[in-house]
């Protein structure tokens, strides 16, 4: 039946003569998690950013560590053993490092609302809680083992560059490996912790301020405020915790390592969750 009719020599078509266009084919609407892991781990290699974030976090996290142990061999003192820590030396290009991956945990989420394909995403993925899911797990795979290799290569290079008579550690001192490893895992879960900031925030340049600002800017007001206040305020913030995750010996005005960490842990969920929240209620 034709849907249409000729008028002299024009014609007029089914949206004039007022006949409904055919449906258009609406896919079923069954996503499993897997096909959402390929999508996200796809996205992620193939942006050029990932691949340079994390050869700066390589980078940094060994090269500055790497400097910090043979400056410190090369000037060694008699007497200088005495409150050294060996491990937080080699460690110490973490602090540079965690910029780094607080980035690229940002760009994971906000990149796709700078490019507008947050909209092609969220489109085919209309469960969106699945989608962050699948972000939150991509990442934190890949910072977790990214991290963890720079924290045992930076640790036995800083280590094998301290050499006598400076003072250095094995694995089997005490604390030496819950410091390497928290060291990764402070990382990784700062990665995830910026990749909430963007869910909420949505755009790269705000969620980055609020990051290092987190970084940065707490600590420095915190110090500016008495010593009775700062001392139990300071023990919450993420620059404090993750002091204490690569040291072996810890400030008694601070958390343990591993209750830090579980601080930081908890901080993280809750910006993912207000995240995933947001991602279901406001529009692309």
């Amino acid at each position: 039946m034709s849907t249409g009719r000729s008028l002299g020599a024009g014609t007029v078509s089914a949206r004039t003569v007022g006949v409904a266009p055919a449906p258009v084919a609406q896919p079923p609407g069954h996503y499993k998690m897997s096909g959402l892991l390929r999508s996200e781990w796809t996205k992620m290699r193939t942006v050029r950013s990932t691949m340079w974030s994390l050869a700066l976090i390589v980078v940094l996290s060994i090269g500055i560590g790497a400097i910090a142990t043979a400056e410190t061999r090369a000037h060694w003192a008699p007497g200088q053993e005495f409150g050294f820590d060996a491990t937080r030396v080699s460690l110490i290009g973490v602090f540079f490092a965690q910029f780094v991956i607080g980035v690229l945990g940002i760009l994971v989420m906000s990149g796709e609302y700078g490019t507008g394909t947050i909209r092609a995403t969220l489109s085919a993925t209309p469960r969106r809680p699945l989608v962050l899911a699948a972000k939150v797990a991509v990442f934190g795979v890949v910072a977790l083992a990214v991290s963890e290799v720079v924290a045992f290569v930076s640790y036995f290079l800083g280590q094998s560059l301290l050499s006598a008579p400076a003072v250095h550690t094995t694995l089997s001192s005490p604390g030496a490996l819950r410091a390497v490893v928290g060291s990764g895992l402070y990382l990784c879960v700062l990665g995830l912790f910026a990749l909430g900031l963007a869910t909420i925030i949505r755009h790269t340049a705000g969620a980055i301020g609020a990051f290092v600002a987190a970084l940065l800017v707490l600590p420095i007001v915190v110090a500016a405020l008495p010593s009775s206040i700062a001392n139990s305020v300071q023990r919450f913030l993420p620059d404090a915790i993750g002091r204490t995750m690569i040291s072996l010996r810890t400030d008694p005005h601070l958390f343990t390592p591993w209750a830090g960490f579980a601080m930081l842990c908890v901080y993280t969920a809750v910006l993912l969750l207000i995240g995933a929240v947001t991602l279901v209620r406001r529009d692309a």
